[in-house]
């Protein structure tokens, strides 16, 4: 994005706050109108949802990608079609896999403007696969259902089980199931910013699937029904309940506490809506700490009766919209930590699903 588009922003964001959509939805239809623009509306998105936050985010000069691969790794292109359509995903598939024995899976989903290589080199979650000896799926989202490369989880069209794109991103998940040797009481999903709250829709609505989710920077389930609405989610969380997300799986969030375009608060309500899954009885604790020479942070864990940890939620002091703790080899990415891709895999690690998926 260039000067003139985040200044934009900045001064959009500040309207919504103040309660005058209107006046902000017809500021950004006025910037990103013109040639080659598509104006926010049902169907080609919502383009406000990754842009790069303040100090420390750094926007890509060109395309760039994950460093070599180890010998014997591969990063292989895919593609899924289903009865909602078609999508490429890049699947990272460590040095150590041989086949014989099912590891994890855990499935990526970027943010806007992002694509697979763009997000796989900003959370360096590749190294820890090779480190661990994981599968990591990265789905893309292509221009033409989103003008910005935006999931569209703000679509009631796309809230669901069995259609839209929480179909596709499912339909992808299983063919690699299918292909390889996976794990299916360890598959895993987890997404930033518009990946992020499609992260949420998942966990809502295939938790029979995935074991555990992670959202970082995102929005909850039910958030927002339209482009209006979830512009002013991203400022002031939900204006009202969120839809009730059924069975919940295990969650843990991610988010800054400066972070200008999705305000915290959307952390918060992923929270609580992820306790109202559990029903009452949660333990609360907090800790706090800071990543040496970063960002301090805070911790909060919410475990049930028998100790099991339920929730995390980390709030990143000072942090923006940028994933935590990641390579500035990609977009949107705080270098400066904690680090949100080894806590992931940590949480997912201590989280299988109490019964296989089918």
């Amino acid at each position: 994005m260039d000067e003139d588009r985040m200044s934009t922003m900045t001064e959009a964001t500040r309207l919504t706050r103040e309660g005058r959509i209107s006046e902000a939805m017809t500021l950004i239809q006025g910037t990103l109108s013109g040639p080659g623009s598509q104006t926010p509306g049902p169907g080609n998105g919502l383009p406000v949802l990754a842009m790069q936050g303040p100090e420390k985010v750094r926007s890509m000069p060109g395309r760039r990608g994950p460093d070599v691969l180890p010998a014997g790794a591969q990063f292989i292109n895919f593609q899924h079609t289903g009865p909602a359509g078609s999508r490429t995903y890049k699947l990272y598939v460590p040095s150590g896999y041989g086949g014989g024995e099912s590891v994890p899976l855990v499935v990526m989903l970027h943010g806007g403007t992002q694509d697979a290589w763009d997000f796989a080199a900003g959370t360096h979650m590749n190294d820890l696969a090779e480190r661990d000896g994981f599968l990591v799926a990265y789905p893309e989202q292509p221009s033409s259902a989103n003008g910005m490369k935006y999931w569209n989880w703000f679509e009631p069209g796309h809230q669901v089980s069995g259609a839209g794109e929480p179909s596709l991103i499912a339909g992808i998940t299983r063919q690699i199931m299918r292909g390889y040797a996976v794990d299916a009481s360890r598959v895993y999903v987890a997404g930033f910013s518009a990946g992020g709250a499609m992260a949420a829709v998942m966990a809502a609505t295939y938790p029979d699937l995935y074991a555990a989710a992670g959202v970082h920077s995102g929005l909850a389930y039910g958030a927002a029904h339209d482009v209006a609405s979830a512009f002013a989610a991203m400022s002031n969380g939900p204006a009202a309940p969120t839809t009730d997300p059924g069975r919940g799986i295990p969650l843990i969030v991610f988010h800054g506490d400066q972070d200008p375009i999705v305000g915290h608060v959307n952390a918060d309500r992923l929270v609580a809506d992820g306790l109202r899954t559990v029903g009452p009885g949660a333990v609360r604790s907090v800790e706090h700490g800071q990543a040496p020479n970063g960002h301090a942070y805070t911790r909060t864990i919410y475990k049930n009766a028998n100790g099991d940890t339920l929730i995390e939620q980390w709030s990143i002091h000072q942090g923006g919209h940028a994933w935590s703790g990641g390579s500035t080899r990609g977009s949107y990415a705080d270098s400066q930590g904690p680090d949100a891709s080894g806590e992931l895999i940590r949480f997912f690690r201590e989280h299988p699903h109490p019964v296989p998926a089918s």
